[in-house]
């Protein structure tokens, strides 16, 4: 008990928790000083969540994510939650409940409050709790404030042997962040790693998500082939207000083109574009052959 109380102490005074036991702080704050002053790393706490950017799986009210935080969908978006509901049986509803997170994020700038996941789980007729273990497992759902602009970072093993880690360093340095699940003090980028969106032939790639445009202007763009310079030059014109070349940076699609080594783009030596002719050694062995000759 004497340790319990020391701990809590020790968390109210680090400013994560007031002395009645509420959050003072956003969720994502909150969480890291609370882990902190429990003694946890920053790796830690990062890491009880499901993704880079939500520090805990669990709620920590705020300002402006509450219970009371007032959402519901649009008229316009309720006639999709209809649509969406319509593709199942009357008596399971509940199947419905990523797409109307989907479409309750993008609505709602990018994250989930508290109040749109209890108005998905109203629509659904099902039990907030639901609703809440799947927002919880998906990396892709946000429940913290996010950027106009989230930069993803591929995580997985094609985009970290290509380099991933250092377009992640790049942009952390270029726009003063220390780690993933920060955001700039502008309030325009938001930085996290997200697990691997399927271009491993065009390693390493990010994706930037803008949900400030509502559901009907929301974009979700890949930027494959980058270098740590790609990566800063495409930030640079989204911050002008341009719009970078989206897909791969160095070629059409995905043709053998050639590949970032050591954060530079390396062309495929003339010759070796394709398949035709006969191909390179080593060859398989004709194994019958080898049966018949020993035969001999």
């Amino acid at each position: 008990m004497i340790r319990g109380a020391v701990l809590r102490a020790a968390a109210v005074a680090a400013g994560a928790l007031t002395k009645g036991g509420s959050s003072a702080l956003a969720p994502l704050e909150g969480g890291q000083k609370y882990a902190q002053a429990l003694g946890a790393s920053k790796a830690w706490s990062r890491g009880y969540a499901t993704n880079s950017h939500d520090h805990f799986n669990i709620h920590r009210d705020s300002p402006e994510n509450n219970d009371t935080t007032p959402f519901d969908f649009t008229p316009e978006n309720m006639k999709i939650v209809k649509e969406v509901l319509a593709r199942y049986p009357e008596n399971y509803k509940r199947s419905g409940v990523i797409p109307l997170l989907t479409l309750a994020q993008t609505q709602n700038k990018g994250f989930l409050t508290l109040s749109a996941m209890n108005r998905v789980a109203e629509v659904l007729e099902t039990p907030a709790i639901r609703v809440y273990e799947v927002a919880t497992f998906y990396t892709m759902f946000n429940r913290s404030k996010m950027g106009k602009y989230h930069l993803m970072v591929c995580g997985t093993t094609p985009c970290m042997v290509r380099g991933a880690p250092k377009v992640k360093q790049a942009l952390c340095d270029h726009l003063g962040l220390s780690d993933y699940g920060e955001s700039t003090a502008d309030g325009l980028f938001t930085l996290s790693e997200m697990e691997c969106m399927g271009c491993c032939v065009n390693a390493p790639m990010i994706a930037v998500a803008d949900y400030t445009k509502g559901v009907e202007g929301f974009t979700y763009n890949y930027y494959e082939d980058i270098t740590t310079k790609d990566a800063v030059n495409i930030t640079e014109q989204l911050r002008r207000g341009e719009t970078p070349k989206v897909g791969s940076q160095h070629r059409s699609k995905c043709e053998p083109a050639g590949v970032v080594y050591e954060d530079k783009w390396v062309p495929t030596p003339e010759g070796t574009e394709t398949l035709m002719g006969t191909p390179r050694g080593p060859y398989c062995r004709e194994l019958k052959k080898e049966a018949a000759e020993q035969k001999q």
